[in-house]
């Protein structure tokens, strides 16, 4: 018996995320006495096995196949249920990006097993496994307890720390044969978009600067641009901004965008409707820039400034660079 966890990777690059629900896996399996197995797929997996040795895995598995290179579900999720089934896996975790909750669902459909999804805290009651998820726009926690013999999670980022790395740590890596052939794959990779280079991602974000409705156009979000840029943060949107056309759906925050955790959240000209504040209402700091000040962001908000963004953003970017002697 063992907990798994699928480590997403591009390129052999993981995703910082990831090492967090490692670190919760290793927690859970040194009091329940459990191995922890890592499963890496895709182009680029192999140089991924020994940072997940380093971070808490004692067994990783690899898949490097023509039919692994990129992401599509039906071939990762028949290679993970291969190994849980194999393997006597318990729990299986993902981070609850949209390839974690895609994997996490199908996994779990095709298993008939328990699923927890959006975790932001898992303990143990004995033996029996609790896991903690927001519902209700984050209004409602609620502890969740299964009754299936393979349990599935997939954990919000930035709900549990990173472990400390251990490159002294050892482990076993073992390459896995793909289980459908690309004939009976469905899905057909026709090529990739690639973003802007340099922008920070969302959902490893410490710190999040977000425009929403009150930026009022394109142009408006150069000022939160600039702010993110010396700040070393990610650009976040409101989905009015989104819907404008202001900016790309990728940056958007919110129930129906990115579900964000940060240290710092810069909120500018954001009102704060339900949907959007389901999506950073759990910011460890949240600062909102607002000329409303009825505004509902305020009443989540651990800082308010009432004043024009066009001043207060500006101004804010200047100190700061004053202080990083920029």
């Amino acid at each position: 018996m063992s907990i798994a966890v699928w480590i997403e990777q591009t390129d052999g690059k993981a995703y910082p995320s990831c090492w967090e629900a490692v670190g919760k896996a290793r927690e859970l399996g040194d009091a329940l006495s459990k191995p922890v197995l890592a499963i890496v797929l895709g182009k680029g997996a192999g140089d991924v096995a020994k940072e997940a040795i380093s971070y808490g895995a004692d067994k990783v598995f690899v898949g490097e196949d023509a039919t692994l290179e990129t992401f599509r579900m039906e071939p990762y999720a028949a290679v993970v249920e291969k190994i849980i089934k194999d393997e006597g896996v318990e729990l299986f975790m993902a981070i609850a990006t949209s390839r974690g909750r895609d994997i996490t669902a199908a996994v779990a459909a095709d298993l008939g097993s328990g699923i927890a999804p959006d975790a932001t805290d898992m303990k143990l009651d004995g033996d029996k496994l609790v896991v903690t998820r927001p519902t209700f726009t984050g209004n409602i926690l609620a502890d969740i307890e299964f009754n299936s013999d393979v349990k599935v999670v997939s954990v919000r980022g930035r709900s549990f720390p990173k472990p400390d790395q251990d490159e002294s740590r050892t482990g076993e890596v073992v390459n896995v044969a793909p289980v459908l052939s690309e004939d009976e794959i469905k899905e057909k990779v026709v090529g990739f978009e690639e973003k802007a280079k340099g922008e920070v991602s969302l959902t490893d974000a410490n710190i999040i600067v977000s425009g929403g409705r009150g930026v009022k156009g394109p142009e408006g979000f150069e000022p939160i641009r600039e702010l993110a840029k010396v700040l070393g943060a990610a650009v976040g949107a409101s989905r009015a901004a989104v819907d404008a056309g202001w900016i790309s759906y990728d940056h958007q925050v919110g129930q129906t965008g990115k579900v964000v955790r940060p240290d710092l959240y810069i909120a500018c000209g954001i009102s704060g409707a339900i949907q959007h504040l389901a999506g950073m209402r759990n910011s460890k700091v949240i600062v909102a820039i607002n000329k409303d000040p009825e505004a509902p962001i305020f009443q989540v908000a651990n800082y308010g400034i009432v004043d024009d963004l066009f001043k207060v953003v500006p101004a804010l970017t200047e100190e700061i660079k004053k202080r990083k002697g920029m």
